[in-house]
């Protein structure tokens, strides 16, 4: 996605922990840090009431990921267990998945590819609905930072 805002403020909406949670809908415990998990749980998004509905039900549930990378400006990367929403499961001895986004300079503004790499390492069983859950997921985050970016900037010219 193309990403109407200067590369500072995505570089932000991705790597910084409490503003990412603003727009994907998690609430996190604390920053992020290369080569440190970063917990915290589901909690609706708040760049659109519809998608809200949706992550409403997950609410509260765990929310894990092991910060891979970060070189500002450019990437951002983490890994975790995808698509890991049934409290009953213990995901813990899966692999987990390389979720990277990277900004690139476009002529409108600022190109946010989100790659995840890794399916096929998922346990057979879940591999196919993982694939499906998070290609949807995917979609509907790229709307929700480019929706609470235009939010951040009338909220900040209001």
């Amino acid at each position: 996605i193309v990403l109407k805002a200067s590369r500072e403020r995505v570089w932000r909406a991705i790597s910084d922990s409490s503003r990412f949670g603003m727009w994907f809908g998690v609430e996190i415990d604390g920053p992020f840090v290369a080569g440190r998990e970063a917990n915290g749980r589901i909690a609706p998004t708040k760049a659109d009431p519809d998608v809200a509905r949706l992550q409403e039900p997950y609410a509260g549930y765990p929310w894990q990921v092991v910060v891979e990378r970060i070189e500002p400006m450019r990437l951002f990367s983490f890994r975790w267990h995808p698509s890991a929403v049934d409290p009953d499961h213990d995901y813990s001895d899966e692999p987990m998945t390389l979720v990277t986004f990277e900004l690139e300079d476009a002529d409108d503004g600022i190109r946010l590819t989100i790659t995840e790499a890794g399916f096929e390492r998922i346990p057979l069983e879940r591999r196919a609905k993982a694939m499906e859950n998070d290609e949807g997921g995917w979609t509907h985050q790229t709307k929700l930072i480019e929706k609470y970016l235009q939010l951040e900037v009338r909220t900040r010219t209001a």
